[in-house]
């Protein structure tokens, strides 16, 4: 075994199973800055996508179906895939899944970028999804293996969820750049320099870890979680853009059943893909809950602020990009100060006081009206963003921290599954709650003299209200979307403040659940 192999075998301890061990020196600080270099990239990689769609559509002759594929299939594949690369990191090596993982990304980005049909550019991102799924657990997993002190660990931690969020609000930027000069492939290619940093530098500055104990993987397992995760995660999203059908509601059904038949194979298993023993650990399932139960409450949120901003105040994509930044700045501001915080606060009374601030920042949202609402929006996302980043970081600290070290890469894969889960759920439960609120409010609201066709199109949404009224006469149209403005604002509010109070329900949970969990300052003078 070299100096940069290690192999874990050990368990937890009273305090946590990483609450131990030696402080992380320079190498370990230089590893963390080409995980956090790749993350960034990547993060930006994944949003240009948005700005470089239409253009890539009309090159390509994307049609509706394929553009949503295009869109999609990249988060199929990563949530399906997770929890299995996750525990197949922990089996080969986490570094050596990495540099796959990195290999493979790289080489499907190029691929991307110079696709010559949408079904090339489709399968494409589908490797994408593929490779992108081996990323994540095992940076995290790593980062866990790195840095056994409680505090570097939150701190790294922190560090890459910073890198992470920041490609939200550098990839419209860079990407309006690059198709301003340059070809749409052009935005596949930025995470290209990313991943040969990663192949050059992760021999050198990353340790390797594995679980010498593991057995076999268990390919049924496998089968079965992609065939519980996937269906679940596109009946979701499939609720959320089109409402309550048939087709939908199947496949959230069908995941479900295959779930109950995963969960039962583990069980019966030596060597389980999905070891559901972790669950018995109360800070591991109440950090997983805290962070699913964010996710679905602070993220689905997102949808109706991008929506307002564009359909409601009227800003340009440039303009609506721009009043994002002062919810990216909170959520870095959040992330950066949480693992400061947590040496001297537990982490319950930090989780549940960012989740008090997120439900005043949706609070704050309902108070936007439909024509002078721009600064309550903007100032209460921003607010929602920074009571997120205790729940982002402390919550992902807590569920590596939580697990014995040869089990970092599953509890890695875990949360990133959960959290794709609560996005989903969260846009598929709220966002149907505001449709449902928009089609009531604007029902009797339409005015007389609209056609009958132009009509259909302001009930279904306000994207279709928005077209029906550019074809009208000035005085009818404008009356046609003040109506609709409204009926969206109303649903907007509805859904903010019922997220408001069950994110404050969540917040005495998690006070309840984690209160006995220490600071990580104090873990580490224990320690001393």
């Amino acid at each position: 075994m070299d100096a940069n192999t290690a192999t874990d075998t050990g368990g937890a301890t009273a305090a946590g199973p990483h609450a131990t061990g030696p402080r992380a020196g320079r190498r370990e600080w230089a590893g963390l800055g080409v995980l956090a270099l790749a993350a960034l990239l990547v993060s930006i990689d994944v949003f240009v996508l948005l700005l470089a769609l239409p253009r890539l559509s009309a090159d390509l002759g994307a049609g509706a179906t394929e553009q949503l594929w295009i869109m999609d299939v990249y988060g199929f594949m990563l949530a399906g895939l997770l929890i299995t690369m996750g525990t197949l990191g922990d089996r080969i090596g986490r570094r050596r899944l990495l540099l796959i993982g990195a290999a493979g990304f790289g080489a499907a980005s190029v691929l991307a970028a110079y696709s010559t049909g949408p079904g090339m550019l489709i399968a494409a991102r589908a490797l994408l999804g593929v490779a992108g799924a081996t990323l994540t657990p095992s940076t995290l997993a790593l980062i866990g293996n790195m840095f056994r002190d409680p505090r570097q660990r939150a701190v790294a931690i922190s560090v890459w969820m910073v890198c992470f969020m920041s490609g939200a609000a550098v990839g419209p930027l860079v990407g309006g750049a690059l198709l301003e000069h340059y070809w749409w492939g052009s935005v596949f290619l930025l995470g290209v320099p990313a991943m040969g940093l990663l192949l050059a530098f992760g021999p050198v500055l990353l340790p390797e870890y594995r679980d010498t104990a593991a057995g076999r993987l268990d390919l049924t397992s496998v089968a079965l979680s992609l065939a519980a995760i996937l269906p679940a995660i596109y009946g979701l999203k499939e609720l959320a853009r089109s409402g309550w059908q048939a087709m939908p509601v199947t496949a959230v059904l069908a995941g479900a059943a295959f779930g109950v038949a995963f969960a039962r194979r583990q069980r019966g298993l030596a060597d389980p893909l999905l070891d559901l023993r972790l669950f018995a650990n109360r800070s591991f399932t109440a950090a997983m809950g805290a962070m699913m139960a964010g996710t679905t409450l602070m993220g689905a949120i997102m949808l109706f602020v991008t929506q307002y901003f564009q359909l409601v105040a009227g800003l340009s994509p440039l303009r609506a990009g721009l009043a994002m930044l002062p919810a990216v700045a909170g959520s870095i501001t959040g992330a950066l100060l949480s693992p400061i915080l947590a040496r001297r606060v537990r982490p319950a009374y930090l989780i549940g006081a960012g989740m008090a601030a997120g439900a005043a920042g949706l609070l704050l949202i309902t108070q936007a009206g439909p024509e002078h609402g721009l600064v309550a929006v903007a100032l209460g996302f921003a607010l929602t963003n920074i009571g997120g980043g205790p729940m982002v970081v402390l919550t992902v600290d807590l569920v590596i921290g939580a697990v014995p070290p040869g089990k970092a890469g599953l509890a890695a894969g875990m949360n990133e599954t959960g959290s794709e889960f609560g996005y989903a759920l969260g846009i598929a439960a709220l966002g149907s709650l505001g449709a449902a609120v928009y089609r009531a409010h604007i029902a009797g609201a339409i005015p007389e003299g609209v056609p009958a066709q132009a009509a259909g199109a302001a009930r279904d949404t306000l994207a279709g209200a928005l077209t029906a009224a550019s074809d009208l006469p000035g005085p009818l149209g404008a009356r046609l979307l003040a109506a609709a403005r409204e009926a969206f604002t109303a649903g907007t509010h509805l859904t903010a403040a019922i997220s408001a109070v069950l994110l404050l329900a969540t917040a005495v949970a998690t006070l309840t659940l984690l209160r006995h969990v220490r600071p990580s300052g104090r873990e580490a003078d224990a320690r001393d």
